[in-house]
């Protein structure tokens, strides 16, 4: 097969994909291809659509490839879908850094951190597909862990953990916090702190999936 003809198949394979594909699954499916080839023809492709001043582009995301919209289209895209993009609040976004920086983490130690409940905020993130059960800490209790997700990376760019940004760069992204009221001091019990809610929409929409 010539490299015109693996091209254009690379080029279906990453538009047609439901999820980021990477490029040792292009491999397996193009007849011919080495892994770096499909890394060089997708670089060949990003470039082509940027010449020809596409309205989309390709994204390195969450270990493979993915066919965005430029984000100066996305006001039109909402107009077309008229549904609501996925927004966090700073309370998720925060629960979110803690365990990104320092997974496989349990809801204690989050708390620990953050110094209010995050109970809601976890199972609205689980139900979100950001975080994910990571196993068991194998101490008395054995409490869950929790961990972040490939449509974590997705959703904010990123083709693996160790591309987040630093931990000023990443307060530098989160929304401006609200004074939130004090709990009571901890006992021998582990007294729970204040209860905080599920994470609420607030702007900051994630950026605009593919053609799909």
């Amino acid at each position: 097969m010539d490299r015109e003809s693996q091209k254009r198949i690379v080029e279906a394979l990453v538009l047609g994909a439901p999820e980021p594909v990477s490029a040792r699954k292009i491999a397996e499916v193009v007849p011919g291809l080495e892994p770096e080839d499909a890394v060089a023809i997708v670089a060949e492709l990003g470039r082509e659509y940027e010449e020809l001043g596409r309205a989309f582009e390709i994204w390195e995301v969450a270990g493979g490839y993915q066919l965005r919209t430029r984000p100066e289209y996305a006001s039109y895209l909402r107009l077309l879908h008229r549904e609501r993009p996925l927004r966090l609040s700073r309370a998720a976004l925060e629960t979110l850094a803690v365990v990104a920086y320092r997974q496989p983490v349990t809801r204690a130690e989050v708390e620990a951190v953050r110094g209010v409940e995050v109970d809601a905020v976890i199972r609205s993130l689980l139900e979100r597909q950001l975080l994910r059960i990571a196993g068991h800490r194998e101490v008395p209790g054995r409490p869950m862990l929790y961990a972040t997700t490939k449509r974590f990376l997705e959703v904010f760019g990123l083709s693996e953990l160790d591309d987040l940004p630093t931990l000023r760069e990443m307060e530098e992204l989160l929304p401006p916090s609200q004074p939130e009221a004090p709990g009571p001091p901890p006992t021998l019990h582990a007294a729970r702190g204040p209860s905080e809610e599920a994470p609420e929409e607030e702007p900051g929409a994630e950026p605009s999936p593919g053609l799909h």
